[in-house]
């Protein structure tokens, strides 16, 4: 005959205020816990999101992002005609773009940051099926004129619809508000490439950007160009790329989270410990009758551990709660591999649910181990003394 469940239950509730202390201090710990994957898997999403995995980008070898990268128009001519690029109505689907970073002030601080502007060309629209324009209408031609990201419209000064930027010893319009979701690019400043590379003294572009006729062509593409002696190329899918992108600073929340959730998971074992502890011991007499009752060792063993269990899994819910909340924050920072300002969100899956689950379980049963040997360990007589 084994323990049921609602004795554990019980015992828990009849010490509400302590149980209910002990479980919000582990809950506090699976709130910063989850708060990490969230935010590593939000930046994550965010960069994964603005690429395509039917699109291919074409940087300088050895270059880790387009701001990095040098491609000559020889050299995006021929890219440009290779046999794997997908056919529209208005032509072949690729654009040569070009990356520079300027330094805005923000909105309310007046405090200057990276803000990346892109350099596009009529086709680069239909390449990122994400980006759509919100507001106002789209930049002209060979003209100074911008559309923003809706992220920076509403983050930067001079980026609203109608103001006006300076930079590059020019004087620019934003005649436009893109959304592009929860991607990259609404946080990019986009406009006429030609203009961009003049206003930069620039003559060449940063990257070329296509779309493959079929997904299973990339292989075959990447093969040829990188072999091309003319091309000192990389040729890299665009999921992947960006991807790369959010690996850095993702690794470095998650590294920097974890050092704080160790330290604060340490007290919340101990937490857990010295309520368990405070439990067997007010209840000596009462594990003396259960043993005289025939429940053997292993079996009040698992009736602890059960209680330490529902413990942690009380201040797991009580974790998840409010930082499911954090789904409707917005968070700007630096992207370590442009350096430019990036916003994004923290994001809950699954996967970090059924993580913080198992950590909140796991913080119980560590912590109610060594006081759950201890009660299947006490000696049959002595329990039975016990006032």
């Amino acid at each position: 005959m084994a323990i049921p469940l609602s004795y554990s239950y019980r015992n828990l509730l009849t010490r509400r205020l302590t149980s209910f202390l002990t479980a919000a201090g582990m809950g506090l710990v699976v709130f910063v816990f989850a708060a990490v994957l969230m935010l590593a898997e939000g930046l994550r999403q965010t960069l994964v999101a603005t690429g395509s995995y039917d699109n291919a980008v074409v940087l300088r070898a050895g270059s880790e992002t387009e701001v990095q990268s040098a491609i000559d128009r020889n050299q995006a001519g021929i890219v440009s005609t290779q046999p794997e690029i997908a056919l529209a109505p208005g032509g072949r689907l690729v654009a040569s773009e070009a990356m520079v970073l300027v330094n805005l002030p923000k909105r309310g601080t007046g405090k200057p940051a990276n803000v990346m502007i892109r350099g596009v060309q009529p086709t680069s629209l239909a390449l990122r099926r994400e980006v759509r324009l919100s507001q106002g209408r789209w930049f002209r031609s060979g003209s100074n004129e911008l559309v923003a990201g809706a992220q920076i419209a509403r983050r930067f000064q001079g980026v609203g619809l109608g103001e006006e930027l300076r930079f590059a010893m020019r004087t620019w319009k934003v005649v436009g508000v893109l959304e592009a979701g929860n991607t990259g690019f609404s946080s990019e400043i986009w406009g006429d490439v030609e203009q961009i590379l003049q206003a930069f003294r620039r003559t060449v572009f940063s990257s070329v950007i296509l779309r493959l006729r079929e997904p299973a062509a990339f292989e075959t593409l990447k093969a040829r160009l990188e072999a091309d002696p003319r091309l000192p190329v990389q040729v890299r899918r665009e999921v992947e790329f960006y991807e790369a992108q959010s690996r850095r600073l993702a690794d470095f929340i998650r590294l920097l989270g974890m050092v704080l959730i160790g330290i604060f998971g340490c007290g919340a074992v101990l937490g857990a410990m010295v309520t368990m502890y405070a439990q067997v011991g007010t209840r000596i007499s009462e594990i003396g009758t259960m043993r005289a009752l025939g429940f053997s060792r292993s079996q009040i063993l698992l009736a602890f551990l059960v209680e330490a269990g529902l413990l942690g899994l009380t201040g797991c819910l009580l974790g998840l709660i409010p930082a499911s909340l954090l789904n409707f924050v917005t968070l700007s920072t630096v992207n370590w591999a442009s350096f430019a300002e990036l916003s994004f969100r923290f994001s809950l899956t699954p996967g970090i649910i059924a993580k913080s689950l198992a950590f909140g379980l796991g913080m119980g049963i560590v912590g109610g181990l060594l006081p759950a040997l201890k009660a299947a360990r006490l000696p049959l007589l002595e329990a039975l003394r016990a006032p």
